[in-house]
């Protein structure tokens, strides 16, 4: 059997994985080929063709995992097209101050506590989600340094 089939296969698992796992379906299958690809770095054109996906659901991916911090724009001198790839510190970022979901949802719970009274359940839910996502962001710091240390 060839080796890329098999590559193919295995990244093709994988996003099954990660769409179990919560993630949409194309940012799953466009985040498999990017732990896959043998490139530096690839267009949105690249992963359309390699997924026989449209150009539009690619870039949506492609933003959305932007947005997470799994992905990095790359300079690209003399092409018009945009290069990303996957950052070698992907999963620490997913994990940290940077990313914007975990910012997002810090806002959010902000905003809902504001226009809530104390005693509203809303409120009181919000607050609570409001505490882990603060409480989260306060553990990454040593979290991440020791993963640091561990990777060097």
């Amino acid at each position: 059997m060839d080796d890329r089939y098999e590559q193919w296969q295995a990244a093709e698992r994988l996003a099954l994985t990660l769409i179990e796992g919560g993630l949409q379906r194309m940012a799953a299958r466009t985040l498999a080929v990017f732990l896959f690809t043998e490139q530096d770095g690839v267009t949105a054109g690249e992963i359309a063709t390699r997924l026989e996906a449209s150009a539009g659901s690619v870039s949506g991916a492609i933003k959305s995992l932007l947005t997470v911090g799994l992905i990095e724009r790359l300079p690209s001198p003399g092409s018009r097209r945009e290069h990303y790839r996957l950052r070698d510190d992907a999963w620490a970022t997913l994990f940290t101050s940077q990313n914007a979901v975990i910012q997002a949802m810090l806002q959010a719970a902000a905003v809902g506590i504001a226009v809530t009274a104390e005693d509203d359940p809303a409120h009181q839910r919000l607050a609570r989600m409001y505490a882990f996502y603060e409480f989260l962001l306060g553990e990454l710091p040593a979290l991440l340094h020791r993963w640091h240390q561990r990777t060097g």
